[in-house]
């Protein structure tokens, strides 16, 4: 769990942000690709996201479930892992699980915000305790920090990518197909390959990856 505190962003500007997989691509350099696979509801989707881990880890991905809800000038956004029929665990990852994560994002005035982090994630793979460590330490704040600076960039980038285009606002702009809750179900950890990393040591981290 994690909080910063975000000057000169509104609640809804990063309730964009956090939303906008196009802009994605700009501020999060873990992300190796995202997409949406399809929408339930109007105010929930499922998802791909996969994420580049420092070498010589494996790369993890996920397919999680999200929902959204505007809480008047606050805004909440939580997903956890489903298994979908179409998406299943790829040899070139190791698919991980999102048992509960989410967002709150609380306005501080007009032009400001607080955004917290909660997040309960199963890497699966049998870690080295230093990976564990190193993100819970330094992986969580930094993403935070890039959220933020984000934040103060997607005004100016928003006004120049199809600025009228927020499906995550306007539900009728969604095109995403259909999905049904039947074809889903939750996704168990217990259930995926579990990979041995703890062989591992901090000696043979990619030093390209140190900013992760």
């Amino acid at each position: 769990q994690t909080r910063i505190s975000c000057k000169d962003v509104p609640a809804e500007t990063l309730y964009d942000v956090l939303h906008d997989t196009r802009y994605r691509k700009k501020w999060d350099s873990n992300m190796i690709e995202t997409y949406d696979i399809g929408r339930l509801t109007v105010n929930a989707d499922v998802g791909y996201y996969s994420w580049k881990c420092p070498s010589p880890l494996k790369n993890r991905d996920f397919v999680t479930l999200r929902s959204w809800l505007p809480l008047g000038n606050d805004y909440m956004i939580i997903n956890y892992s489903v298994k979908h029929p179409k998406y299943p665990p790829r040899k070139d990852f190791v698919r991980a699980v999102s048992l509960q994560t989410g967002y709150l994002i609380k306005a501080n005035g007009d032009s400001a915000c607080v955004l917290y982090y909660l997040t309960q994630v199963d890497p699966r793979g049998s870690l080295p305790k230093w990976v564990v460590n190193r993100v819970s330490q330094f992986v969580a704040p930094k993403a935070m920090k890039k959220i933020y600076k984000a934040g103060l960039k997607y005004p100016e980038w928003k006004r120049k990518h199809d600025p009228g285009y927020k499906p995550w606002v306007y539900p009728e702009q969604n095109t995403l197909p259909n999905v049904s809750l039947a074809e889903l179900s939750v996704q168990h950890a217990d259930s995926l390959e579990n990979i041995d990393e703890t062989g591992l040591t901090e000696d043979h981290l990619s030093t390209s990856d140190h900013e992760a």
